[in-house]
């Protein structure tokens, strides 16, 4: 019931990251939100979103490995992971607030749930490697993401039920989307009940010295980590890889809808169905990843992960009909839930028990610098071409070559060794 309940929370808050991040809210964001600004600059709208998403992740980055270290040093994953959470279904639910040129309120909404969000997503990453052994976090992993995609499709699925409701009612499918972000919050604190429930702290509190604040033991510590680092050199190469690659797949989580609408068309309805899709095979690609990696090693799977991400993305970058869209998005999809399974088992392999808030802290730090520099690159190419998409995509492209030739670094046996040799220096 325990592991169940630990995989249920990234069934949970995949909602939120589907439908505000992926569908629904950026596109609107885009067309309606600042699209309504009079005499707005062809880009600039894509630009603003990704400066939100920015913003987010630069406070991501330089406070995760805080947060991770404090967490470890009280104890408290499982309380700072409840703080997280009420604050990213609130300010999701206030998102239904926002309407046509409420730029700047839509922008800071956003940027604070995401914030929530992702150091939530670190924090319940932390509890792996105290509820599986070494051998079985692969699988452990591929089955989180597989059930999280699920619970961003049924977001969707309850998303797509009002928008069609609503419409029927009179309504626009534009002034229906405000209140699916009410939808997204009540779904993602819901189904994230069982995980505060069954899953257990099972850390030990370390002994409180009077003569320094944690907050300053915590920078200590997470300070002591990063010197670490040295004694784990594949730990260290893999992090620099998983910033490149990464960098990729964040631009295509938070702007491929954007690419849709903007280049091949489609409506609202149409992405939603696409996204339902993807999540879909990104379930399937998660699952086979869980056991492929378990198999093979997570380094060969995440090879052969990103080869099929620049298929996907070369594919998208000549796709010239609605179809050829569909049929991206199932590679995309694929792709998507075999690279971010992988990636979070392969930092829990590289990593000391003991220290997984701290090291999964810095896995969380790189995720959010590829975060910031992916999407930027994007935006800022797309604004200084005034708005040319297939222009902004050959950076995404770049990150995947990049990422895979890096890879080729990473020696996985060499990995987890240094794990035994050097984990209780």
């Amino acid at each position: 019931m325990e592991l169940l309940a630990w995989a249920f929370f990234d069934f949970a808050n995949s909602g939120y990251t589907t439908v505000v991040q992926t569908t629904l809210f950026n596109t609107y964001f885009v067309a309606v939100v600042a699209g309504s600004v009079q005499g707005i600059t062809p880009g600039l709208a894509t630009l603003w979103w990704s400066l939100s998403i920015g913003a987010a992740n630069f406070a991501v980055m330089l406070g995760a490995p805080i947060l991770g270290a404090i967490a470890d040093h009280r104890a408290c994953k499982k309380q700072f992971l409840l703080i997280t959470t009420v604050g990213c279904t609130l300010s999701t639910a206030l998102l239904a607030l926002v309407g046509p040129g409420d730029v700047a309120l839509s922008m800071v909404l956003v940027t604070f749930s995401m914030i929530m969000f992702a150091n939530g997503e670190n924090l319940i990453s932390a509890f792996l490697p105290e509820i599986v052994p070494e051998q079985k976090m692969g699988r452990m992993s591929g089955y989180g993401w597989c059930l999280g995609y699920f619970g961003g499709l049924l977001t969707l699925v309850t998303c797509l039920a009002y928008i069609n409701w609503a419409t029927r009612q009179g309504m626009t499918e534009s002034q229906a989307i405000p209140a699916t972000m009410l939808i997204t919050a009540a779904i993602f604190a819901l189904a994230a009940t069982p995980t505060f429930v069954f899953l257990r702290e099972r850390a030990q509190p370390t002994l409180p010295d009077q003569r320094r604040s944690i907050l300053r033991a915590a920078f200590s510590k997470t300070c002591a980590t990063l010197k670490k680092a040295g004694h784990f050199r594949d730990l260290f190469r893999f992090l620099v890889t998983l910033a490149v690659y990464q960098s990729g797949v964040n631009t295509v989580i938070v702007l491929a809808a954007i690419y849709a609408q903007e280049v091949m068309g489609f409506d609202t309805r149409q992405l939603i169905v696409l996204i339902m899709v993807v999540n879909v095979t990104a379930a399937v690609g998660a699952f086979i990843c869980g056991h492929l990696q378990d198999r093979l090693g997570s380094v060969p799977t995440l090879a052969i992960t990103l080869i099929v991400w620049i298929i996907a993305i070369v594919a998208a970058l000549y796709a010239s009909k609605p179809a050829h869209m569909w049929l991206v998005g199932n590679i995309i999809g694929l792709a998507m839930g075999a690279s971010q399974s992988v990636g979070r088992a392969l930092v829990s392999k590289f990593s000391p028990p003991e220290q997984a808030g701290e090291f999964l802290g810095l896995w969380g730090l790189v995720n959010r610098l590829s975060a910031i520099v992916g999407p930027l690159s994007y935006g800022l190419i797309n604004f200084w071409s005034k708005g040319d998409h297939r222009l902004s995509l050959l950076s995404t492209l770049a990150f995947f070559i990049l990422g895979l030739l890096m890879l080729f670094s990473v020696n996985e046996q060499r990995g987890k060794a240094a794990v035994t040799e050097n984990g209780g220096r």
